[in-house]
Order: structure tokens, then C-alpha cells, then sequence
């Protein structure tokens, strides 16, 4: 389920930019230099940079209020028309001898052929005073504060804008570009791109160094969460050491790029105010993500294409390892599914497991089902068992109606996997009392609760065991 995003109020401060993209149909190169002739004729502008994240978050049902600089020209009166008509509140500030950032594109067939940057930088014109009285006077009423920073100058002073907001109590995400981040320190998110993040902490070769680097980053600038968007190779999230995810990308088409960053943050500030966990937030953005990149040129998302990419009509296998499971979670409470997770060897699939699994399925909307692999069985039930192996018994647990999720875990308990998940259920069929049940304490924490299912006498896969070997 998409939250009701018509009570969240988001501010938005940053560099705003007038994208202007010109496309035209190009036959052959100028007898000038060897460059190719474009005869333009579509014209489309845009509301771009933190305009284009005041314009996601206005796009979702949200009220989106945008502090930025604009020169007192054209080009300005120009994007501010933009903006209001994206449903966005614009409280810019015009600055006299500055131009207004534009960004044009030039095109044909779909290939750009050149960038055009236009309008100086606002680094030595930047209004101070002015910008940190209108700061201070929106955000009384507002959930979340964004600092979209294009490298204007309108954020030159980003960290006095931080603190002003931190003692007003209000979460501040980021979106940067500076190539020394330590201006941002104290932010409660950090959003940098790969080679953003690559650029401040060196090259990463894979996920695992993405997390050491990350987490020794957000350490050292005493970040909340850090989050780092991998183009094609999706996301990572850091909240700390235990609560590590990667997810996928969502896009099945990838043709633009352009303005994705910003929908992602707008979508995640939106999402956050209404009071979903950084998890499922960031899980929705990067839906949103995956939308826009389907999109040529400067593009929003809207709940209506949120709520297509949450409901795909290709369907996922149920085995998935670790890192699946967490991103279809993800996916599933964006969507205000109810998770019930269970745990166990399965060795010998019996009417007992059955029962508990079809009990366990009525308690949600999504059932995970955590399966020992082989040495952890081992470890628990002694030599000799499991008499079937991980792949044959997660097989067998797959073809299950009830069950929509089988992953495999290592350890001889499954706290590391539940308080990876988090389930909203968490399930244990037999003689116990729920708080021995391991996970009992994160669960409950985090408002979930642990169902112990009634026992089925009779029915274990070690009583089927010894009758089996009395019958030999």
C-alpha cells in the first residue's frame, strides 16, 4: 500500500536549475568543423536540480515547499512558472547579478550530441541572511528537510543549515556533490551516488567495501544512515553493522538517468514523514527510481506508476538467498503487507509442518519459511541427519501454496535472519513459551509479535525416525 502522502510536508533547499532539452533531426556534419547540423524543432524545459526534487515530492500527493536562488531574468521567471505548476511552493530568492542556472541538452535520435551550462554560480552572491530567514521560517511546518546541493553555491553555508535544523528536530537528508564531505557531517542521511562515494572514500571493488568504507564514512561524520545509489547495481543502505541491505534495481528499461537521484530522495523524504521505517522507505524510492529511468529527460513519478511497479505481473521464485529476501521484504511492507516468518530443518516434511505452515500463513500476507542448511542440522540433531539436503528440502518447502519465501541460513538460530527481516510475525510451532523463542526480543521491539502454534502430538521427524528404524 502507497501511504497517504497528502499530510507529509517536505523542504526542500538547494540549487535549482532550468533544464532545457532540444532535440532535432540530424543529415549531416557542418562544413564548418566536423560536428554534426541539428535542425532543431521540440523544445521541452523542466524544473531541474532540487526543483526537480520539489517537484517528485509534489508529484506523490505532498506538499513540497522549495527555498533556492534564481537571477532576476527570463530564465527565472521561467522555472519558478514551472514549478508552481508541478504543484510545488516556491519561495526563491532573486539575486541581481547572477543569471539563472539552465542546463540545455542537445539531441537527435535519442543520442545526446552536447550540454550547454548557462548562469554563473551563486558562491559569491549568495544572499545569507536573507536564505536562513526563509529556512527558518518554513520549518516549523515541515516533517523532513532536503539539501539538494548542485554545486551552486546556494548551500554554501549547508552546515549552519544542518544545525539550524537539527535544533529545530528535524530530520535532514542530503543529496551532495561536494568532493569533501565533511560539511554534511551530522546530517541524519547522506544519498551519494557510487562515484560520488568513490570519490571521497577511494575505488570500491565490490559490495563488501562499499559497506567497510561506508560504514567507517558515516562513523566519521556522525551520520544516521548512509545511503549509497549504485545505478544498475541498485542500492546500499547503511544504517550500522547488523543492518546492511542491498537492493536490486527495479528498472526494466533503462533510458535516461538524468533527475533520478532526485527522485529517489524525494520519494525517501516523503515516504519517511509518513512514518514508514528507512527501510521500507528506501524500498519505495528505489521503486520510484525505477520508474524514472524509463523516462527521457527530467521526469517525476507519480503513486498511480508507484503502485504498477510494486505489483509486477512477472513473478518472483520462491528460493531466494539473504539479500533477496530483504529487498522483496522490502517491496512487500511498501506495499502495507503483513510479514510472518517461521524457522526450521525440515528433514523429513511430515503432517506436523503442515499444520504449522498453513497455521502460520493465515497469521499475515507474505510467509517466510528460514531453512537450517545442512551443517547447522548437523549441529543440531547430531551425526547422520539431515537425512535430505538444503536444496532437496527448500525444493520440497517451495512447491507449498502457503509458503511465498524460502531462504537458507547457517547459524544453528535464526536471530541473525530475524533481525534482519524483522517480521511483523514471528512463528514457532511446539513446546515453548515465546520468550525462548530466539528473536523474541527484536521482534517485540520493533511492535511485532511471537505466535507459538499449538503442538501436534504425534508428529516429529524424530519419532518418524525411530519408528522407521524399529521397523527395520
Amino acid at each position: 500500500m502507497i501511504p497517504d502522502f497528502s499530510k507529509s510536508r517536505v523542504l526542500i533547499v538547494g540549487d535549482v536549475i532550468l533544464d532545457r532539452f532540444i532535440s532535432g533531426e540530424c543529415a549531416r556534419l557542418s562544413r564548418e568543423a566536423p560536428v554534426p547540423v541539428v535542425v532543431g524543432h521540440n523544445i521541452k524545459e523542466c524544473a531541474g536540480g532540487a526543483a526537480n526534487v520539489a517537484s517528485n515530492v509534489a508529484s506523490l500527493g505532498a506538499n513540497a515547499t522549495l527555498i533556492g536562488l534564481i537571477g532576476s531574468d527570463n530564465e527565472g521567471e521561467r522555472l519558478e512558472e514551472l514549478i508552481k505548476a508541478n504543484g510545488a511552493h516556491p519561495e526563491l530568492i532573486r539575486v541581481a547579478e547572477v543569471g539563472t542556472s539552465v542546463k540545455s541538452r542537445l539531441s537527435s535520435k535519442g543520442q545526446m550530441l552536447l550540454r550547454l551550462d548557462e548562469g554563473s554560480d551563486f558562491y559569491q552572491s549568495v544572499p545569507t541572511q536573507t536564505l536562513f530567514d526563509k529556512f527558518q521560517a518554513c520549518l516549523p511546518h515541515t516533517h523532513v528537510v532536503v539539501l539538494s546541493d548542485y554545486d551552486s553555491g546556494c548551500l554554501k553555508d549547508v552546515q549552519a543549515l544542518i544545525q539550524q535544523a537539527r535544533r529545530a528536530a528535524k530530520p535532514v537528508f542530503i543529496d551532495p556533490k561536494q568532493k569533501d564531505f565533511s560539511c554534511y557531517s551530522n546530517a541524519n542521511l547522506l544519498k551519494p551516488n557510487l562515484s560520488e562515494f568513490e570519490e571521497v572514500v577511494g575505488p570500491c571493488k565490490d559490495s563488501d567495501e562499499i559497506v567497510t568504507k561506508g560504514l567507517e564514512l558515516k562513523e566519521r561524520l556522525n551520520l544516521d544512515i548512509l545511503l549509497v545509489t549504485r545505478s544498475e547495481d541498485g542500492m546500499t543502505l547503511l544504517q550500522d553493522a547488523e543492518h546492511v541491505y542491498h537492493l536490486e534495481t527495479q528498472a526494466y528499461e533503462v533510458y535516461d538517468i538524468i533527475g533520478a537521484g532526485d527522485t529517489v530522495i524525494a520519494t525517501l523524504a516523503a515516504a519517511y514523514s509518513r512514518g514508514l521505517p528507512m527501510v521500507e522507505a528506501v524500498g519505495l524510492a528505489n521503486h520510484a527510481a525505477g520508474v524514472v529511468v524509463e523516462k527521457l529527460g527530467t521526469a517525476t513519478v507519480t503513486c498511480d506508476e508507484l503502485r504498477n511497479s510494486l505489483n509486477p505481473a512477472v513473478s518472483e521464485n520462491t528460493i531466494c538467498t539473504k539479500h533477496e529476501l530483504i529487498e522483496r521484504v522490502c517491496r512487500a511492507r511498501a506495499e502495507g503487507l503483513r510479514i510472518v516468518m517461521t524457522n526450521g530443518c525440515f528433514d523429513i516434511l511430515h503432517a506436523g509442518h503442515i499444520y504449522n505452515l498453513s497455521e502460520a500463513a493465515t497469521l499475515g500476507d507474505r510467509l517466510i519459511v528460514a531453512v537450517n542448511d545442512d551443517a547447522s542440522v548437523t549441529a543440531l540433531k547430531g551425526k547422520g541427519r539431515p537425512i535430505n539436503t538444503i536444496e532437496n528440502r527448500m525444493n520440497t518447502l517451495a512447491v507449498l501454496k502457503m509458503v511465498d519465501w524460502v531462504v537458507p541460513f547457517s547459524e544453528t538460530t535464526p536471530l541473525a535472519l530475524v533481525e534482519a527481516i524483522s517480521p511483523d510475525v514471528l512463528v514457532k510451532g511446539g513446546d515453548y513459551k515465546a520468550s525462548q523463542v530466539d528473536g523474541y526480543e527484536h521482534v517485540k521491539h520493533h511492535g511485532g509479535q511471537v505466535v507459538i502454534l499449538d503442538y501436534l502430538e504425534g508428529f516429529s521427524t524424530t519419532e518418524l525416525l525411530k519408528k522407521l528404524g524399529a521397523q527395520q
